[in-house]
C-alpha cells in the first residue's frame, strides 16, 4: 500500500526551491510560461512533479474560483476535460490548453446529456416537482441541463440553501455522493446511478485491516466513496475540507487516506509531520485515476508549445455558463430559481 513518510523537506508549489535540481522538461516549462504569460493550474489528482509547477492547485470547486482571477492570457489547465472546460466557459477571453484530450471522467460517462433529458421530460410527465442539481464531474451539456452545478465543497450549501424546500432533488451523476447530502441534509433525492472508478474500489477487507494495524489512525475519506467506506471514516469531505481536517492535527498523527493517491502529495507537502497511508483499491495496492495520469510533465510541455489541445467554445457552453456562476461565483439567490426545461 502506498506510504509517505513525514519528511523535513517538501516540494514546492509553484515551481522549486534554489537548491533544487530542475531536470530539462520541468525546466522548459517554467521558461515556457514565462514567455507565454501562461497561468498553471493543476488538481490534486495529478502527480507530484505537475503539481510543483503549478502557480496554483486546487479541487474542483477551487480552481474553478481562481480560474475567474487569472490576468495572464493563457491557462493551462492540468486536470481532465469537464475541468478545462469549465475553466473556459468561466473565462471566455482566454485561451485554455488541456495537454491530453483523452483525459476524460468516469462519472461524465456515467450521464449522456439525451439520456437525463429523456429522464427529466418522464419525471415531468408524471407530475414530479423537482430540480436539477449535477455535480462538477459532469458534461458541459449536462451542466445546461441542470439548475445547479456542485462541488464535493459546495454540495451541502447548495442543497441545503438553493435548492427551495418543497422540491426534489434529482441528483446527478454520483450516486454515493447524492445518497451523502441526502444522508446530512435531509433532502429528498433522486439518485443518478453513477460513480466514480477511482472512489468506487476502495477495499473494505483492507481498510478494516488498515484499522486493525493502525489502531490510533484518523480515517479520511472522500464522499464519493461507497456508504460502506464513509461509515468507517472518521472524517468525510472534498479534498479541501481534508486539507482543513488534517490542519487540526498539530502533532504527528497517522491518516488512512481514501480518495485519489496524488492526493496525499499535498498533503505531505503542507503538514510534514504527520504519516500518510492510502487505502487500497480492490484490485490493486493503490488507487490512482487513469485519466488524471494521462496528463504528463512531457504533454504540459507539448501542448505549451504547439497551443495544442485547446479548448474551444461550444454552443452548449452558454447555458453552462449561466448556471456555473449561479452555482459557483454567486452569493445564494433571493429567489428560486425556475427548474430547468420549465
Amino acid at each position: 500500500m502506498p506510504v509517505i513518510e513525514s519528511r523535513e523537506q517538501s516540494p514546492a508549489k509553484s515551481g522549486f526551491t534554489t537548491d533544487s535540481i530542475l531536470d530539462d522538461v520541468s525546466a522548459e516549462i517554467l521558461d515556457l510560461k514565462k514567455k507565454l504569460g501562461a497561468t498553471i493550474l493543476a488538481h490534486y489528482y495529478q502527480e507530484g512533479e505537475i503539481q510543483a509547477l503549478a502557480d496554483v492547485t486546487g479541487d474542483s470547486l477551487k480552481l474553478a474560483r481562481e480560474a475567474t482571477k487569472v490576468d495572464s492570457p493563457v491557462i493551462v489547465f492540468c486536470g481532465v476535460l469537464f475541468m478545462a472546460e469549465t475553466a473556459k466557459m468561466l473565462n471566455p477571453s482566454k485561451k485554455v490548453l488541456l495537454p491530453d484530450l483523452r483525459a476524460g471522467c468516469s462519472l461524465v460517462d456515467a450521464c449522456p446529456a439525451d439520456k437525463l433529458e429523456r429522464y427529466q421530460e418522464r419525471l415531468r410527465e408524471n407530475g414530479r416537482k423537482f430540480q436539477t442539481v449535477c455535480y462538477i464531474n459532469s458534461s458541459a451539456k449536462v451542466k445546461a441541463l441542470s439548475d445547479w452545478v456542485v462541488t464535493s465543497g459546495n454540495a451541502e450549501d447548495v442543497v441545503r440553501n438553493k435548492v427551495p424546500q418543497g422540491y426534489e432533488i434529482l441528483f446527478v451523476p454520483d450516486k454515493h455522493l447524492g445518497r451523502y447530502m441526502a444522508e446530512i441534509t435531509g433532502r429528498d433525492m433522486i439518485l443518478w446511478d453513477g460513480s466514480c472508478m477511482v472512489h468506487e474500489i476502495f477495499s473494505i477487507h483492507d481498510l478494516l485491516k488498515q484499522k486493525r494495524e493502525h489502531p490510533k489512525a484518523i480515517t479520511i475519506a472522500h464522499p464519493e466513496c461507497p456508504k460502506n467506506i464513509l461509515d468507517l471514516a472518521d472524517f468525510a469531505g472534498g479534498t479541501e475540507a481534508m486539507i482543513k481536517h488534517v490542519a487540526t492535527f498539530k502533532e504527528h498523527t497517522e491518516f488512512l487516506v481514501a480518495t485519489e493517491a496524488n492526493m496525499m502529495w499535498e498533503l505531505q507537502r503542507r503538514y510534514p509531520q504527520h504519516t500518510y497511508l492510502g487505502v487500497p483499491g480492490i484490485t490493486c495496492s493503490c488507487n490512482k485515476c487513469p485519466h488524471m495520469a494521462l496528463n504528463t510533465l512531457e504533454k504540459v510541455r507539448d501542448c505549451m508549445k504547439t497551443g495544442q489541445p485547446e479548448i474551444t467554445w461550444q454552443p452548449e457552453f452558454d447555458k453552462a455558463k449561466e448556471v456555473l456562476a449561479r452555482s459557483l461565483l454567486n452569493p445564494p439567490a433571493t429567489a428560486p430559481v425556475q427548474p430547468a426545461g420549465d
